[in-house]
């Protein structure tokens, strides 16, 4: 694993730490985590229904330069900490992740 991001055989698994009904949407950067660094994704949205979780995929789909489709929740449906599994070539993905 290279800080928040591991690599997977059709992409890769980003570790994310979202922040329901921010006043500041958007990514802000690494933070420390009891099994990990995470990225941070505020959003505007609450968590409810399931629409934090949209926006966090949507979120990061933008700032990798992904259609939102490429981006899917894989655990934590009910948690703040979550697993995002982005689709697409895992070395390119690894490149623009870091630069994040």
């Amino acid at each position: 694993m290279s800080g928040f991001w591991r690599s997977l055989p059709d992409g890769v698994a980003v570790a994310v730490k979202v922040q329901p009904k921010s006043r500041r949407p958007g990514l802000h950067g690494a933070i420390p985590s009891a099994d990990g660094e995470r990225l941070r994704i505020g959003v505007t949205e609450a968590a409810e229904g399931g629409r934090a979780n949209r926006a966090a995929c949507a979120t990061l789909a933008a700032a990798l330069d992904l259609p939102p489709s490429a981006v899917r929740l894989a655990l934590g449906a009910t948690n703040r900490e979550k697993t995002l599994h982005v689709i697409g070539d895992p070395a390119s993905l690894g490149v623009k992740l870091a630069a994040l």
